[in-house]
C-alpha cells in the first residue's frame, strides 16, 4: 500500500537511491528510503530508473560458470528456511497515511509505539534493525525543540505526520532531510501540530548542550 504526498519539496539524492538500489545501505537506511518512496512518487520513478540501469549492466556482465551442486545447495537452504506467518484474522488493517515499511517494523500503527522520553517532552522509540545505523521514532511536541546538534556521519530525517523547521529549510508530511558532517542545527516543531518523524543515523550525533552530551550513550543518540 502506498501512501503517496503531493506536495514533497525534498527528497533523496541520487547517490542514495543508486546505493538503496544496489543493496549497499545498512537496514536502517533501507528502511528510511523505503518509507519515503511509498509516500513520493518523483523518488519512486528515479529509483526505478536506477534499478533498469543496474539490471542493465547485469545482462552485460561476462557469465560466470556455477560450482558444481550451486542450484542443489541453494534449493536445500530454501527448503530449510522457516516458513513464513500466515497472517491471522485479528492483524491489524494497514492504516492511512503510514508507510507499509514502517508498520511492519512497528508491528501495529503509532499508537502501539512504547515511547521514550529523552527531554524537553521530546520522546523517542529505537526500531530494531542492524547495528550499522539506528532507526529510531522521534515525537516533537509542538513548538518544541530538538537540542541543537551537529553530524558524525549521515542522519536521515522523514516527516510522517506535523512538520518542522530548521536552519536549511521547512519539512512538512513525506520530506526527507538529509543531513552530513557540514550541518549543524536545531530542528522545531511546527506550533499548530506534534512532529512524529523517522530518523536514521550511522554515526552518534554531536550535541552542544552539556546535558544531552550526558545522556546521549544512555539514550543511543
Amino acid at each position: 500500500m502506498k501512501t503517496v504526498m503531493t506536495n514533497i519539496k525534498h527528497h533523496l539524492t541520487d547517490a542514495l537511491l543508486m546505493a538503496y538500489s544496489a543493496g549497499t545501505l545498512p537496514e536502517a537506511f533501507n528502511l528510511t528510503v523505503a518509507a519515503h518512496l511509498s509516500m513520493c512518487d518523483d523518488c519512486r520513478a528515479r529509483q526505478a530508473a536506477f534499478d533498469t540501469v543496474g539490471g542493465a549492466m547485469l545482462e552485460s556482465c561476462k557469465r560466470v560458470r556455477m560450482d558444481q551442486g550451486s542450484l542443489e545447495a541453494t534449493m536445500a537452504r530454501i527448503r530449510a528456511a522457516p516458513d513464513a506467518p500466515t497472517p491471522c484474522a485479528s492483524t491489524p488493517k494497514l492504516p492511512s497515511g503510514l508507510p507499509t515499511p514502517l508498520f511492519d517494523y512497528i508491528g501495529g500503527d503509532l499508537d502501539t509505539v512504547k515511547w521514550r522520553p529523552v527531554g524537553m517532552g521530546v520522546k523517542q522509540a529505537i526500531l530494531p534493525t542492524s547495528r550499522e545505523a539506528t532507526a529510531r521514532l522521534l515525537f516533537i511536541p509542538a513548538g518544541a525543540a530538538v537540542p541543537d546538534h551537529g553530524h558524525r556521519g549521515t542522519e536521515l530525517t522523514l516527516v510522517l505526520r506535523g512538520a518542522f523547521h530548521d536552519e536549511c529549510d521547512h519539512f512538512g508530511p513525506g520530506d526527507i532531510e538529509v543531513a552530513n558532517e557540514d550541518l549543524h542545527h536545531t530542528p522545531i516543531a511546527d506550533i499548530g501540530e506534534d512532529c512524529i518523524c523517522l530518523a536514521a543515523t550511522d554515526a552518534p550525533l554531536r550535541f552542544s548542550g552539556l546535558i544531552p552530551r550526558i545522556a546521549q550513550p544512555f539514550l543511543r543518540i
